[in-house]
Order: C-alpha cells, then structure tokens, then sequence
C-alpha cells in the first residue's frame, strides 16, 4: 500500500560553485526567468549525472553502466554542493515572476534546504532496512533496466561488475553511521542478513540479476550474444553474489549485533529533532506529533463506527465478533497467488471507464498488475506501486503481495486497486511526468502527503462512481482507511511516546481486520521509516477538507472534475502550497462567473 520509488543513494544533488550572475533586481522580469529555468535545468542535468539509477528509471539511458557514489565523503560533497547551490538560487530577484516561477524557486530552496538538513542530521548513515533499503532496490531495479541492444547489455555488465565497490561504500556508509550511534534496530538487521543471503543463493541465470540473458532482444546481434550471456553470468557469480555474500557477512558478525534495542527513533542521538524532521518531511505540515496521535485516535473511533453498522446489518452483535468471523471464513482469504493477481486486474480495469466521469485529466501510459517478488515478499506490503517511465515505454507497475496467500484477506483488495492503480498512484503520477510547462524536477516530485494522499483519496472515488456494492467489499474499502488511521497512532506512539513493538502489535490486532502477515509487516515498517506512515491520512484530509471548501464557496459552479484537475495539474505538491493553490482556483472560479453572470 504504497508507492515504490528507486532509493536514491543520495537525495538530490545540486551544482556547486559559480558566481551568482542573478543579483541584479534591475534586470527584467523575462531576463530573470530565463535565467532561472537555466539554472533548474542545469540541476537537473547534474541530478540525473549523479543519481544514474534515477536516471534510468526514467528512461533517461545516459547513466546506464555506472551506480551513485555511496561513501561518506559523496554525502559530504552534497551537502556542500546543495549549500552552493542555495545560494544561487536564493540570489535570483523574483519580483514580477509569475505564480509558477515564484513556485518554481520556492520549491526548489525548499528542497535543498531540506537535502542539506537531512545530510546535517545524518540520517543518511542509516541505508540498510528489510522493508526498502539498497540490497532490496537493487533487485527490483533490474527490471527498469532497457535490454534492448548490445550496448545496453555492455552497460549493464559493467554495472554488475562495479557492484562491489558500491556495496565497500555502503559497509563505509553503514561504518560512519555506527560511529556515530546512528543504527537500526539490531532485529530488523537480522532481516535484512537473511534477505542478502536469499538473493546471493541463486547462480546464473536463476539470479534476478542473471535473468536478462536467459532471451535476448532481436536487437542484439546473434554475434553478441554467447560473449554477452558468459560476460554477465561471470559477473553475477563472481562479483554480484559475493559481493551480497560479504555485505551480509559484514552486517550479520559486526553491524547488527551493535543495533540498537528499542524500535523508536528517540533511542537514536538526538532522536526527539530526528523525528520532527522526519514528521515535518513526510507530512509538509507543522502539526506535533501530539496533535497527530490525537486525529489518529479520533479517526479510528469514527471508521470503527462506521464497520460497526456493516457487521450489525450482517447479524454481529460487536466488531470484535465480526472480524473473527471473518478471520476464520474460508471465502474471504485467497485460495491461489493467481487469485490476488486477478482481483487487482479486475478491479483496476472496470474503473478505467469511469475515470471520464471525474477527471478531465487522464492518464496516457499503461499499469500493469504483476507478483511481488519471492526474495521480498515476507517484508513487504500487500500492494505496491513502480511508477513507468515519461515516455509511457515501460508501463506503471501495480506489485502485489501473493506470499502465504492463504492468509491473505480478499475483503481489501478493491480497495487498494484503486489506491495503487486508477485513480490512484497510476493516474497522478504518470499524469504529473508529462504535465507541459512544468520543470523536470516538478513533473517528477514525490511529496508523500500529497502522492500517498491522493492514493488513499482516490479509494474514496470507488463509491462515488458506484462501486463497492458488495458489503464485505465496503468493509474492506473501511478497513484500508482504518489502517491509514492507525497509521497515525502507531508512528507517534514508537517514535514519540516510546511505544514497544508488542503495544503497536497488540493495537493493530484490537483495531483492524489487516491479516497476520500484513500485522507484522506493517508494524516492522513503520519502525524503520519514521514519518512516512502519517502522510496518507493527514493528505486525504487535507484534499477532503480542500473539497468540501471549494464546494461550499462556489455552490453551483462547483465541478468536481475541475477540482480534480486544479489537485493534479500542479504535480504533487507540498500541502501548504496545495491549498494555497486551490484557493487561488476559488477565488478565479468566482470571478469569471462573476464576469460571465
């Protein structure tokens, strides 16, 4: 249940040095503009220089034989680099600028100063997690890769050649974090050991990273491919797998048995400011971690009340009775990992039609439903997002989870398709990638409250457009926002009020209809990614009450697929700045059928 974007080894990286030449108020407007959309261009240039896996994500192929730079020193160099890259920035005079320059700028300063805080802070001395670090990306990444022609398959052994000397950055990386008492929990390390050790098992062409050259493309010569396939399966096996053998290694003897013993963030130095940062990052909002349990609990209380009218029309006398029930019935879980594959393409293609009705903005690249992958499936969510490339070539990928499949609950499914696929995670970002006019670097932002609060609004549109007929279906669709709700009472209760892993455990299993599997993997989420949890709910609200406002003030000229255009036709956004937005739309709405009446 969310999306998944290629970790950067690092966050953006920004160019370094040069004298401000964008000092000068007395210059026009239009000269000014010019300037600073060279500037972003230049960052992006040299963003995509130093992040090739991003690059290639994108479909950008420039990058495709080299990795980002992991060492200590690379992160160093960053943040001066975004430091240098501030100032630049912060002299360009945006005096007579027009609203998307003025944003522009300002979201650009916004986001080095946060690269620079989280460098500051060290939080980059933590790359190794079960749930989404490195050894797990890397992986996945394979299948972003273009095998098209011989000159990719070269690129890409050469990558698989240069992978150890990556993972020697990230044992100096991991080095530095321990010296400075920046470590994980010392049992979700003993996951990652057994992850490493999974994906180094398998030789040849049964490696992820050996499957490349079990079919080769038609465009790659008959003369190259004997010499490509041995290249690459040497490769695999005498650099790639000892390389995860001697990470894990590293990690099982030295690294893990110095992990820290509490799962909170504040057991970490200076873990109370980690966390406010973390909060502030994944939310774009001020609000205390206080304030956020507190809407958490009081979230909770009202779904509950709401599946407790479901279980009443279904003849329980209380939710715990009715979640039992369902727990224990044979035709709510699934009976094959085929089945879950099925339903999520069920469901993502019977609300394609329906988009029209809602959207005047729609998506032009495919989605593709597809398994989680074996080596990943016991950490990982039930469903996932992998956003395709701009050019629509490599489709948008809905992975789901079809691990211990008997378990698994099918009353969520619906649901998350919508979350994940259409109108969800699909639709907003393969739209934001080829939004006109917009900087590469807006077309391509990931604010988390606004991308993972869309999704879960986006479930909502299921019922306006006549879904969810089924009443146990319904119940799921409740259960999904139940646990956005939790969410917010789990993150603030590990990370803020020194909760224990069997506290967010035992809340889980008194408030939520989530399957065993999902228990467990959830809560051992949130535990290494502080913050991001909490950006679902607080974004769906943000967007619901951004309606309801915009409903109210315009009364009769309200169009909701015109809101929805004005919510995704800026690409995502933080949630300040969002709103700001949408009441400039109001405000323009008004006046023209002011004008017009």
């Amino acid at each position: 249940m969310s999306r998944i974007a290629f970790k950067p080894l690092f966050l953006a990286v920004a160019v370094a040095g040069g004298a401000s030449a964008f000092a000068h108020p007395a210059d026009d407007a239009a000269t000014r503009v010019k300037a600073l959309n060279a500037l972003l261009a230049e960052q992006w240039e040299y963003t995509l220089k130093h992040q090739p896996e991003f690059a290639t994500m994108l479909g950008d192929y420039r990058y495709n034989d080299r990795w980002s730079d992991a060492s200590p020193a690379a992160a160093q160099q960053q943040k001066k680099d975004n430091e240098a890259f501030l100032a630049r920035f912060k002299a360009i005079d945006t005096s007579g600028f027009d609203e998307q320059d003025r944003l522009n700028q300002q979201l650009m300063l916004r986001q080095l100063g946060d690269n620079i805080r989280s460098v500051e802070l060290k939080l980059n001395e933590m790359p190794l997690d079960q749930f989404n670090g490195l050894h797990l990306m890397l992986p996945q990444f394979v299948s972003m890769v273009p095998f098209e022609t011989t000159k990719q398959y070269e690129d890409y052994l050469a990558r698989l050649n240069s992978l150890p000397v990556l993972f020697d950055q990230i044992t100096e990386t991991l080095k530095q974090g321990e010296r400075d008492k920046m470590l994980p929990p010392r049992f979700l390390l003993e996951k990652v050991v057994t992850q490493m050790r999974d994906i180094a098992k398998p030789a040849g062409e049964d490696s992820v990273f050996g499957r490349p050259v079990a079919k080769f493309a038609d465009g790659v010569a008959e003369a190259d491919r004997k010499r490509l396939h041995d290249a690459i399966l040497k490769a695999v096996d005498e650099k790639v797998r000892p390389a995860y053998t001697k990470l894990a290694d590293f990690v099982e003897k030295d690294y893990a048995p110095k992990g820290r013993t509490e799962p909170g963030m504040w057991a970490l130095p200076n873990g109370d400011a980690l966390y406010k940062f973390s909060v502030e990052q994944q939310t774009t909002t001020n609000k205390s971690p206080q304030e956020i349990h507190e809407l958490g609990l009081a979230e909770v209380k009202r779904i509950e009340g709401e599946q407790l009218k479901i279980a009443q029309k279904q003849g329980y006398k209380d939710l715990k009775t009715f979640r039992e029930a369902m727990d224990k019935d044979p035709k709510t879980h699934a009976t094959s990992r085929q089945q879950i594959v099925d339903l999520y393409k069920k469901y993502i293609a019977q609300m394609e039609p329906k988009l029209p009705q809602l959207f005047g903005l729609l998506p032009k690249s495919a989605v593709e439903v597809v398994p989680t992958q074996e080596y990943r499936e016991k950490e990982a969510a039930a469903a996932e997002y992998n956003q395709g490339t701009p050019d629509g070539k490599r489709p948008g990928r809905v992975y789901v989870n079809t691990g211990d499949f008997q378990n698994r609950s099918l009353l969520n499914i619906e649901t998350t398709a919508y979350h994940e696929g259409v109108p969800g995670h699909h639709m907003q970002i393969s739209i934001a990638q080829t939004l006109p006019g917009l900087p590469p670097f807006r077309q391509q932002a990931g604010y988390n409250a606004y991308v993972e609060g869309w999704a879960l609004y986006a479930e909502r549109l299921g019922e306006e457009v006549g879904f969810y007929q089924d009443p146990l279906s319904y119940y799921g669709h409740l259960s999904d926002e139940l646990l956005r709700a939790n969410r917010l009472v789990l993150d603030t209760g590990v990370h803020y009020k020194h909760w224990t892993r069997q506290q967010m455990v035992d809340w889980f299993h008194a408030h939520s209809s989530d399957d065993e599997p999902d228990v467990q993997a959830e809560t051992d989420r949130y535990i290494v990614m502080p913050g991001q949890a909490l950006s679902y709910k607080l974004g769906q609200l943000k967007i619901l009450e951004l309606r309801a406002k915009a409903k109210k003030e315009l009364g009769g000229q309200f169009d909701i697929r015109a809101f929805h255009d004005e919510i995704l036709d800026g690409g995502a956004l933080p949630l300040d700045v969002l709103e700001t937005r949408v009441d400039g739309w109001i405000a323009k709405t008004k006046a023209s059928a002011k004008k017009s009446g």
